[in-house]
């Protein structure tokens, strides 16, 4: 993956996400396939700060029922990233 906006999909906007933000940690939605190297390089060139570190994990679907209908949520990856110390991403709005 050479574009690193296909690599990063979105920012994680919920309360957790931003009690990491306290910690200089920042949480997103990465493409499946994307490894920590990738997600390292695109998040340092779309914000234009330094990661020092990346941990990642895979959400796996659950289940859920409409009516009568059953299906299962969609599984996807997540990554939290940490920022070198008095760098900060102003996406977040904090």
């Amino acid at each position: 993956m050479n574009d690193p906006r296909q690599v990063i999909i979105r920012p994680i906007i919920s309360e957790r996400a931003y009690d990491l933000i306290n910690d200089n940690r920042y949480t997103f939605e990465v493409a499946k396939k994307a490894n920590k190297i990738e997600i390292r390089d695109a998040v340092e060139n779309i914000f234009d700060v330094h990661v020092l570190s990346v941990n990642t994990m895979s959400v796996k679907s659950k289940p859920k029922r409409v009516r009568y209908a059953k299906g299962y949520t969609r599984s996807w990856k997540k990554a939290i990233v940490t920022l070198v110390a008095g760098e900060t991403i102003e996406a977040f709005g904090v």
